[in-house]
């Protein structure tokens, strides 16, 4: 899923700066042994890990990558991946569902740095409230579905979205909408809070894994979007310059919460291999190849964003995209041959290698899955439209 916007600061909170940095990568690595014994119970029955997310509430971890001056905690851009990595290597539920409130949040920190006055706004009252988002899922990223109707003062939206991880625990819902008053196809974006009337969650998420993300559908029947909630209005035809932001914001910290899980399975497995003998040793040397590729795939994309300091052009949106493919695949055999050194006991529910193998194939579907993005770098080699 990825998603961008901004909420429009409609009231006179003052926000109080921070006057110091806090260690957040410290804060979700002493919050790790609670979310380990969290999750295979929310595993076990599917249910959202609300718990967790008041953990991370208390500490103040959804708004530690607003900058200190607005009210938040400062967290560079490399730290919002390593804190996600840490909370991986425990739950990767949680993990995926925090990764789905920050890249919204770091979009508009990115924003922010590049001058742009109303995701200022947006910053300060997400971190005055400590307020949490969450979007649509990746199918719904750029045509977008359901529909708007104009009407005075803004737009009813009739809509059924998938995906909405973390939804349970959110107060802000960002996403888009199919629109075609005015002649041309076009996109709206927007974000209203939970409890406006007309947001009804469908409780749909009964998946192979991360089952504790609350990834539940949410119909949205009659809703009133306001005009100043809508923060883009686009084309729905072609690549629109955003997903240049998106991407490279979005994409690291998602396969961020995906080594983390994985770094688990590895030191499980080779763990097992040690206690039973050297003949194992090409299966471990195997199993850290694998993941070495993804570390070093993951660890380029945070490079290519600079802290927030990356030039969005269409180049740097494929080169993430291409190595988000590579990191995909890459945790994804690593991950198999740990399943193998661990052996039978590893298949059955309950062990932590055997959830992980289910957790990690919901990789695949963030934008873009690897067909979809080897199509999409094909055609940008070639000079075409990257969209067909």
């Amino acid at each position: 899923m990825t998603t961008s916007t901004m909420i429009r600061d409609t009231d006179t909170t003052v926000v109080k700066s921070r006057e110091t940095r806090v260690d957040f990568l410290e804060e979700a690595r002493a919050l790790g042994p609670t979310l380990a014994e969290r999750a295979a119970d929310h595993d076990r029955s599917g249910t959202f890990v609300a718990g967790n997310y008041q953990e991370l509430r208390d500490g103040k971890l959804f708004s530690a990558g607003i900058p200190l001056d607005l009210g938040g905690g400062g967290a560079s851009y490399k730290e919002l991946c390593d804190i996600i990595r840490e909370l991986g290597r425990n739950c990767g539920s949680t993990a995926l569902a925090f990764a789905m409130h920050t890249h919204p949040l770091a979009v508009n920190v990115y924003k922010h740095l590049h001058g742009d006055e109303q995701a200022t706004a947006t910053l300060r009252r997400l971190a005055s409230g400590e307020l949490v988002i969450a979007g649509t899922g990746a199918n719904d990223w750029l045509k977008s579905s359901g529909e708007a109707e104009r009407v005075e003062g803004g737009f009813l939206v009739r809509a059924h979205k998938r995906f909405v991880s973390g939804g349970p625990g959110a107060d802000i819902f960002v996403s888009s909408v199919a629109y075609d008053g005015d002649g041309e196809d076009e996109v709206l974006h927007f974000a209203i809070p939970f409890s406006t009337k007309g947001l009804k969650f469908v409780k749909t998420w009964d998946a192979m894994g991360m089952r504790g993300t609350g990834s539940h559908d949410l119909v949205l029947e009659d809703v009133f979007v306001p005009d100043e909630a809508i923060a883009l209005r686009r084309s729905a035809k072609g690549w629109h310059p955003m997903w240049n932001v998106v991407i490279p914001t979005a994409l690291p910290l998602i396969t961020a919460a995906y080594v983390g899980l994985v770094e688990t399975a590895v030191g499980l497995a080779t763990k097992s291999a040690r206690r039973r003998g050297a003949e194992l040793a090409p299966a471990v040397g195997e199993m850290l190849s694998a993941f070495s590729v993804a570390t070093m795939a993951m660890k380029d994309m945070i490079a290519l964003n600079q802290n927030h300091g990356f030039t969005p052009t269409l180049q740097l949106a494929d080169d993430i995209l291409q190595r988000k493919t590579i990191a995909a695949e890459a945790l994804k055999e690593a991950v198999e041959v740990a399943a193998e050194i661990v052996g039978g006991g590893g298949f059955f529910r309950g062990h932590p290698v055997e959830r992980i193998v289910r957790d990690v194939r919901a990789m695949h579907f963030h934008p873009l899955p690897s067909r979809r993005q080897r199509e999409f770098s094909g055609r940008i080699a070639l000079g075409l439209d990257p969209i067909s």
